[in-house]
């Protein structure tokens, strides 16, 4: 039904040997709870990448320069910005670059995300509360939200249940939904996307992204096929505006996210908002 779409994927992590090499060993999740296959897991070049993609007639994916977790802490890993930049300079019509934030660099990481943005053209933020265990409405992450309203750029932020993901630095899961109506109160012109679908608080995501004119959804990380029955209606009808579709890479495999987003049978009109217009219009991309 969707086939000639061509999707944008909003939320894809870098996956390379090189940005992979500095992380620490995640076999267990990966490997284990996650299910990626050995090749995946072991790094894939960049053109391996966009093949998959051409596959699942996937466009454009926002690479994601992610900071996860204090980087001096031996469970956490940064991705550099210049690695994501680098890659959106070689593919700059396949590829666009989010800038991950650490609240626990202060002023100096808001600074270094003004640059991401004015000097190397990175077109929003992105964070993970669980693991520095601040909520989305904690202090420390309000400099960044000031500074990409300044910016005019989105900050998407991970919503829902964390997960084990080192079993030497198991993280709570601060990320409730809710905690998001206070940062839209507070700032209105600023453009908010939860990602991860909410799960197991999606209905409460929903609620945030109907109440708020600014704050939205991504739907990636958990399976299409096992979406509550509520999230799968909301896209088709009056959230049509509000979610965009996502992977995760390698989380979710592009191939089979797509076919499992075509099996919902959304109608033509959400769904190519959902695949598409909704991503372009809310990070004010050029169709």
């Amino acid at each position: 039904m969707g086939d000639e779409i061509w999707a944008i994927d909003s939320v894809v992590n870098i996956w390379t040997k090189e940005a992979l090499a500095a992380r620490p060993d995640r076999t267990a999740f990966f490997r284990g709870k996650i299910g990626v296959d050995q090749e995946t897991f072991e790094g894939i070049s960049l053109e391996t990448m966009l093949a998959r993609m051409d596959a699942a007639r996937i466009e454009r994916a926002f690479l994601v320069a992610a900071k996860v977790g204090v980087k001096w802490h031996p469970a956490c890993y940064h991705v550099p910005y210049e690695l994501v930049a680098a890659a959106v300079r070689q593919y700059p019509d396949r590829f666009s670059a989010l800038a991950g934030l650490d609240p626990t660099e202060g002023m100096d990481g808001v600074r270094a995300l003004e640059r991401a943005v004015k000097e190397d053209g990175f077109i929003g933020a992105h964070f993970y509360p669980h693991w520095f265990e601040l909520p989305p409405d904690h202090a420390k992450w309000y400099p960044f939200y000031a500074k990409c309203v300044e910016l005019g750029v989105p900050v998407q932020l991970q919503v829902g249940q964390s997960l084990v993901y080192d079993a030497s630095y198991p993280r709570r899961s601060v990320g409730r939904p809710i905690c998001l109506d206070a940062v839209a109160c507070d700032f209105p012109e600023l453009k908010i996307i939860g990602i991860h679908v909410g799960i197991p608080w999606t209905d409460e995501m929903i609620a945030m992204a109907w109440k708020h004119r600014n704050v939205f959804i991504a739907a990636d990380a958990h399976s299409p096929k096992y979406w509550p029955e509520s999230f799968v209606r909301y896209i088709d009808s009056y959230g049509q505006d509000k979610v965009m579709f996502g992977t995760d890479f390698p989380v979710l495999q592009f191939e089979r996210t797509r076919a499992e987003v075509e099996a919902l049978n959304l109608r033509p009109g959400p769904l190519r908002k959902f695949l598409r217009e909704n991503a372009l219009r809310i990070y004010g991309l050029a169709p």
